[in-house]
This record gives C-alpha cells, structure tokens and sequence, in this order.
C-alpha cells in the first residue's frame, strides 16, 4: 500500500468507530432518544459493534484504528504495521495522523445524525460524554492506571493471537472491547485509544453545539498518555512471553 492508501484506509475505520461509538452514547444519553437509559451494557456492545466495523474497513492496513496498537506494535519489534507495509516511525507518523483525523470526521458524524437531540435541553457534561470520555470519580493518577491496564488488556491479546488486530479478526477484537467495557470500562469511561478521545474533544470545542460547556482539557492528558503507555508496556511484556 502507499502512504496515502494506508492514511484513507486507517481514517475510514476509525471514523467508522467514532461514528458508531459515539452514536450509541448519544442514543443512550441524550434527551428524547428511542434509545434512552438504554444502559451501559448497550454502549458496550455500540462501541464493539463500532470496533468491528472499524476493522473490516481498515482491513488492508492492518486495521490498528488506535494510536496505542501502532505503538504497541513499534514496541514489540514487529515487523509489519499490516500485510507488507514497513514498521517504521514514518509510518506510524501517517497511521496515527490518519486515526487523529477519521476519529473527528466520526465524531462529526455523529453529531450531525443526533444534531436535533443535542438542540434539547441537557447537561454540557452530558454532551461533552457523547464525544469524549470523562472519570466517575476524577482522581488522575488512578484513571491513568485504570487506562493504563484497559489498554493493556487490549494491545496485549491482539499481540498474543496475531501480528495486528485484522490479523486475529474483526469479531475477535469487537468482543475483546466489549470484555474490557464492561470489566474495566467504569472508573473512565474506557477510552483505551487517544484518538478516539482526542479527535472528538476536539470537535466538541469547535462544533456549534448548543449549551455544550467546557470540553474538560485538564483531564484530557489521560486518555492520551494511559493509552499510549498500556500500548507501549503490552509490547514490550508480549516480546517476552510470546513464542
């Protein structure tokens, strides 16, 4: 693949993620919804279903549709991002530009499809929960721990069963997310991927969104380093224990 087949493949999936993460959030959490207090098992399952999405499009590439895989990658010494293409610090640069960029245009998406649902009156809070991720209880270094070992989790048993996440299967990885969810995701939010809480805070502060609030940038920093370090230290663990 070139460059520039890898940057559109990896921004489709990932904005195929954020378009459905997002939106079964905003389904559950906004105001007039079909799918209101619909619970958080239903956004377990919304982001998994998004995860599988996400890496059927992003199959050619590897499907990382998540910065901290890419480093987690780089980490373990792999060879390949995705079928023939280099493990190089230039194309880590263009998977994880790629997935900065789709994970907006998905964030975007979503926001145009609940657009007449974020008019309704609701807390800024509660619509700032649609596009990133936020702690139950804010304590930063405990939700960076926590992020750190749901990425773990993630990063480490795509490594232990394949090269990359298209490798082990698009199913396979949607019920790993779906597992960390539900077991891990309640102190964060698990956002296990600092594009898919970057590239929607940001479009959260520059969308026209009605009664919004702050987009929270002071707890921002843990859903970019907790990730990207579980990522890093799965890497480094499957070096050592995998045959």
């Amino acid at each position: 693949m070139s460059s520039g087949q890898i940057f559109v493949t990896e921004m489709l999936g990932t904005m195929m993620l954020l378009l459905l993460g997002g939106g079964v959030v905003a389904n559950v959490i906004l105001p007039k919804n079909k799918g209101f207090n619909g619970g958080w098992l239903l956004i377990n399952f919304g982001w998994g279903l998004g995860v599988f999405a996400g890496v059927y499009v992003a199959f050619s590439s590897g499907a990382h549709i998540n910065p901290a895989v890419t480093v987690g990658l780089l980490a373990n010494g792999a060879e390949e991002f995705g079928p023939g293409i280099p493990a190089t610090a230039a194309n880590a640069v263009i998977y994880i530009g790629a997935q900065l960029v789709g994970a907006f245009l998905g964030a975007v998406l979503a926001f145009l499809a609940y657009k007449k649902h974020f008019d309704e009156e609701a807390d800024p809070a509660v619509k700032l929960g649609v596009f990133s991720t936020g702690p139950a209880i804010r304590s930063y270094g405990w939700n960076l721990v926590t992020e750190i070992i749901g990425t773990f989790v993630l990063v480490f048993v795509v490594l232990s069963f394949g090269n990359w996440p298209g490798d082990i299967g698009p199913l396979a990885v949607a019920l790993l997310v779906v597992g960390i969810g539900a077991s891990l995701g309640g102190p964060t939010g698990y956002a296990i991927n600092p594009a898919r809480d970057l590239g929607p805070r940001i479009a959260h502060a520059l969308l026209p969104i009605r009664g919004k609030g702050s987009s929270d940038w002071s707890y921002s920093w843990v859903p970019i380093v907790g990730p990207l370090t579980g990522g890093a230290l799965a890497g480094v663990v499957a070096t050592a224990v995998t045959f």
